[in-house]
């Protein structure tokens, strides 16, 4: 088995974006209840670590200073800072109190992951509270106010390092598609709904790179309702034979869960059973594997899904049946979905077109063949 790290703190759920907004800082608690329940933080090569917070210096990394002391000021509530200036106000991107020692301290814990990982004290760490790929440099975008992803790749690539970034979050990741896009450092792979159909409207096949980042940026938009089937099929076609041809020294994942046909923002028909095979996929790419976390905004979901992502990375099967505390607290009874989604009809040939003609643009770039 893998030595592998979770990185958790009380302090990861103690804020968040107000009672009304989706994503509830309580998904990341019920995560650590149900992993403790079943007592896979226990297993002898599971080690627990508490983050730390990132320093400014490492803040800087991607984003601008200017945004960095916009941040501090307006979570300590000063009301003279123009919010709108940095994409904050009402929706998607509030300003809420400690908004950023709460930022600071996911990207710490996925900074202090990446260090792990490299000094060899695990090969796989789950910084489960980061994945905010949105963010810009400048701006907060899509309920991320810093880009915990970018911050760690950036800090990674600073050491020599090449890194394979796989996104499988329903919205695409662009926050961390543009700041490698010139990059041939970084290769990024994105499977997310169609940008035609869902925010952030980009993540399209043409988003290719740019410069030397030429054919290191790699997206596969899939249309509503999506299954297990379709999703994994096209998975397989793209993301083990790019990672294996890249051979980065290390491989970033973001974990959204978001995929799932019960979440509330997004169209995809996923059940934990097709993303407990793209767990066990990327498991498979072998490596050190940084793992962050990212969207799913159903608490019934969300904590199932995370949990059976660790299992796979910590190699540990779990009872398909619940802990009867967890259950009395927060109901269900199975870490498995036990229903499939009821779908319309779907036009796999759709599908098929987009990753055929991906894999046949790659194989046209000599450094990717």
């Amino acid at each position: 088995m893998r030595k592998a790290a979770f990185l958790v703190s009380p302090a990861l759920w103690e804020h968040g974006h107000g009672p009304a907004h989706p994503l509830k800082p309580e998904r990341l608690q019920r995560t650590y209840q149900l992993l403790q329940e079943y007592g896979a933080l226990e297993a002898t090569n599971v080690q627990v670590v508490t983050p730390r917070t990132a320093f400014e210096e490492e803040l800087a990394l991607f984003h601008s200073r200017e945004y960095i002391s916009a941040v501090r000021s307006l979570s300590a509530g000063e009301t003279d800072i123009p919010a709108y200036r940095y994409n904050f106000g009402p929706g998607d991107n509030p300003v809420y109190s400690g908004m950023f020692e709460s930022g600071s301290l996911t990207a710490g814990s996925s900074l202090l992951a990446a260090e792990m990982l490299l000094n060899g004290v695990c090969e796989v760490a789950f910084s489960y509270s980061g994945g905010l790929h949105h963010a810009r440099p400048e701006q907060a975008s899509g309920f991320c106010v810093f880009n915990d992803a970018a911050v760690a790749i950036h800090w990674l690539v600073k050491r020599g390092l090449r890194v394979a970034y796989v996104d499988i979050d329903v919205h695409h990741g662009d926050g961390v598609q543009w700041a490698f896009y010139d990059s041939d450092h970084v290769l990024t792979i994105s499977l997310h709904q169609d940008g035609r159909t869902l925010f952030p409207g980009s993540g399209f096949v043409d988003e290719i790179g740019r410069g030397a980042g030429v054919g290191y940026s790699v997206n596969l938009p899939l249309p509503p309702y999506t299954d297990d089937e379709l999703y994994c099929w096209a998975f397989d076609e793209i993301v083990p034979p790019l990672v294996s041809r890249f051979q980065p020294d290390i491989t970033v994942t973001q974990l959204g869960v978001d995929t799932h046909y019960l979440d509330p923002l997004a169209n995809l028909a996923l059940t934990t059973r097709g993303q407990s095979q793209v767990f066990k996929t990327l498991e498979k790419l072998g490596g050190r594997w940084l793992a962050l976390g990212g969207g799913g905004y159903n608490l019934d979901v969300v904590p199932r899904s995370w949990t059976l992502a660790f299992a796979v990375m910590s190699g540990q099967s779990l009872p398909d049946e619940l802990p009867e505390g967890y259950r009395g607290k927060y109901g269900g009874r199975w870490l498995q979905d036990q229903e499939m989604p009821l779908i319309p009809e779907r036009d796999y040939r759709y599908v098929r077109q987009i990753v055929e003609a991906t894999v046949a643009r790659l194989k046209q770039l000599h450094h990717l063949n």
